[in-house]
C-alpha cells in the first residue's frame, strides 16, 4: 500500500494552489499519497497590519506548532514569510524550484509606475514595497492594505486604488498574470528574501527521503544567501530590505539594497562567491552541497556587515523592525 503524507497549509487560495503543486509533484516522482489539511493563522484572521501583529511571521507560527504536534508530517510556506531564526526541532526539508521573484503592478487601463497620474493611490501590505514606490513615486499615496490577491485586485478594478503592487510568483501560481501593468526589475527593485520560493518543513526525527526529489540545489542556494542578510542584519521579514541573487554558471551573486522607511535613502552592496565544482552535478557528494551552503551564508552575511558598517541600521530604524 502506497505510504500517505499529510501536508498543513494555509487555506487562502494561494497557499492551498502553492500546495497543490507540491502535493501533486511528490505523488507523480515517488507515488506516495498526500493528503492536504488547512491550520487557520493569526495572520489570516487579523486585519491588522503585518508590522503590527509581529510582521509575515504570524502565518508560520500554526503551521509549526502543528507539525511539532504531529498534527502533519510536513507543511507549505511562502519562503518570504518564514522567519530566519531556527525553530527546535524542525527542518527545512526542501526548497522546491523557485517561480518568478519579482514584484508586479497592477493598475485598470496597464499603466506603468511612472505613467501613473500624479498622487495616484498604490496599495501594498509590504513596509520594502512602500519605500521603493516612494523612492520612485514620492508624489504617490501609499495604502496599506491586507487581504488575498482577489481582494487586493478587486480594490483596483472596483476603483478604490489607482495601483497595487503584488508578487509575480503568486499571480503566476493563481493565473492571475494577465493582470500585470508592469514587472519590476530587480536590478532596480530587488523584492524580499525568498520571494517567490516555497519552503517544506519537516520535522527533524523523522525520515521523509521523497523530499529530496523535488529539491533544487540552484534555489537553496540562492535563498540561504539572501536569507542570510535578513539574519545578519538582526531585521524582521517587515523590514524594508530587497536580496536578489543569482546563479550564473559557478558563480553566485547577491545584492541586497536597505531603505529608509520614506524611501528617500538607500543604501545596497553586491558581491560574488565561486560555488563548489560538483556542486550541480546530479549526486554530488554531501560536503559539496554544505560547502556551497556555507558559501552561500558567507555571502550573505559579509553584505549584511558591510551594510551595517555603511549605516544601514540607522537608516532603516532595523531595531524597530526586527
Amino acid at each position: 500500500m502506497p505510504r500517505t503524507l499529510t501536508i498543513a497549509t494555509r487555506g487562502s487560495a494561494l497557499a492551498l494552489a502553492q500546495t497543490g503543486m507540491i502535493a501533486a509533484e511528490l505523488t507523480r516522482l515517488t507515488g506516495v499519497n498526500v493528503v492536504i489539511t488547512v491550520v487557520t493563522t493569526e495572520g489570516d484572521t487579523s486585519r491588522a497590519s503585518l508590522s503590527s501583529i509581529g510582521g509575515t511571521g504570524v502565518f508560520a507560527s500554526a503551521l509549526r506548532a502543528a507539525l511539532v504536534a504531529g498534527e502533519c508530517d510536513l507543511v507549505v510556506h511562502s519562503l518570504k514569510d518564514l522567519p530566519t531564526a531556527a525553530y527546535p526541532g524542525l527542518v527545512l526539508g526542501a526548497v522546491p524550484g523557485r517561480e518568478d521573484p519579482r514584484d508586479a503592478l497592477i493598475t485598470r487601463d496597464g499603466l506603468t509606475l511612472a505613467e501613473l497620474p500624479e498622487g495616484a493611490t498604490i496599495g501594498t501590505g509590504s513596509p520594502r514595497r512602500v519605500a521603493q514606490l516612494l523612492s520612485l513615486r514620492p508624489d504617490a499615496t501609499v495604502v496599506d492594505i491586507r487581504g488575498n490577491v482577489d481582494t487586493r485586485l478587486a480594490k483596483v478594478s472596483s476603483g478604490e486604488l489607482d495601483a497595487v503592487v503584488l508578487a509575480a510568483a503568486g499571480l503566476t501560481r493563481l493565473g492571475r498574470l494577465d493582470a500585470v501593468s508592469e514587472f519590476f526589475d530587480l536590478a532596480l527593485w530587488p523584492t524580499a528574501p525568498g520571494q517567490g520560493a516555497l519552503a517544506i518543513e519537516a520535522r527533524e526525527e523523522d525520515s521523509i527521503p521523497e523530499l529530496a526529489l523535488i529539491q533544487h540545489p540552484a534555489t537553496r542556494i540562492s535563498i540561504a544567501a539572501e536569507r542570510a542578510v535578513l539574519a545578519a542584519l538582526e531585521a524582521g521579514c517587515t523590514a524594508p530590505i530587497g536580496a536578489s541573487a543569482a546563479i550564473d554558471g559557478d558563480t553566485l551573486t547577491l545584492t541586497a539594497v536597505v531603505y529608509s522607511t520614506d524611501g528617500s535613502s538607500e543604501l545596497g552592496s553586491t558581491n560574488s562567491v565561486k560555488l563548489p565544482a560538483g556542486f550541480f552535478v546530479s549526486g554530488a557528494a554531501a560536503e559539496s552541497g554544505a560547502e556551497a551552503d556555507a558559501l552561500a551564508v558567507g555571502l550573505g552575511t559579509d553584505i549584511a556587515l558591510q551594510l551595517l558598517s555603511d549605516g544601514a541600521g540607522e537608516l532603516a530604524e532595523l531595531g524597530a523592525a526586527s
